[in-house]
């Protein structure tokens, strides 16, 4: 198990004033937005249904979700769900930070990862866009040479400095520090969000950055 101090040493870069990459956008960030669109739809009119049901949810003075559905992810909610689209926010967060589009993917294992160890608390649109700031400033973390401090995914992402630095901590023990991930899983992630795109008929490859002998040696290094 990674313990808290065993983050990876990797140099971070200086919050230089924000400036957007020009480089196109990666094909992954368009499949990651697509999938992510239609699960949060889906969870989005299920706790609608279950608002409107006799024994259904219960909301606090705050609005946030409780029983029947779990409080897992209830540190992610905000008070309503953010303008920007999840397409746009991902792009955003890609050009700013320019972090590799490996780091999406693997934020992507790690929101599928909460899914599975907390199947009661769902993907929301009022938690996506915390849960996808912080997964990816994690998988930048673990994945690249040179990253950017929370101060400024903070900024790029919208919300507090303090805040992200809550939610990070929040994310690693829901995930229980499992922040490692084999070439084979990485390449089963790649392959299942290249097939729910020919699902819906769009023939598209997920960027293979990274080296599979790469992610293995993160594994090693952090596991």
């Amino acid at each position: 198990m990674l313990a808290t101090g065993d983050y990876p040493t990797h140099p971070i870069r200086q919050p230089d004033p924000i400036q957007a990459d020009t480089t196109p956008t990666p094909r992954v960030l368009n499949i990651i937005s697509s999938v992510l669109e239609k699960l949060v739809a889906r969870n989005d009119k299920l706790v609608e249904v279950l608002t409107e049901q006799p024994d259904g949810l219960n909301l606090d003075r705050n609005g946030t979700i409780s029983a029947p559905l779990g409080k897992s992810l209830n540190a992610f909610h905000g008070v309503r769900a953010p303008n920007i689209s999840i397409p746009n926010y991902l792009e955003r967060i890609y050009k700013y930070t320019n972090c590799s589009p490996s780091c999406f993917v693997l934020g992507y294992v790690y929101i599928d990862r909460l899914a599975h160890k907390h199947p009661d608390s769902l993907l929301v649109s009022l938690n996506v866009h915390r849960l996808l700031v912080t997964c990816v400033m994690v998988a930048s973390k673990v994945l690249d040479d040179v990253h950017y401090n929370n101060a400024f995914y903070a900024r790029v992402g919208g919300v507090s400095n303090a805040e992200l630095n809550r939610l990070e901590l929040e994310l690693l023990f829901l995930l229980d520090f499992g922040v490692a991930v084999s070439s084979q899983v990485f390449e089963t992630y790649c392959f299942h969000l290249e097939q729910e795109m020919l699902i819906n008929g769009v023939d598209r490859k997920v960027e293979r950055v990274i080296s599979p002998v790469a992610v293995d040696e993160i594994v090693t290094d952090i596991g």
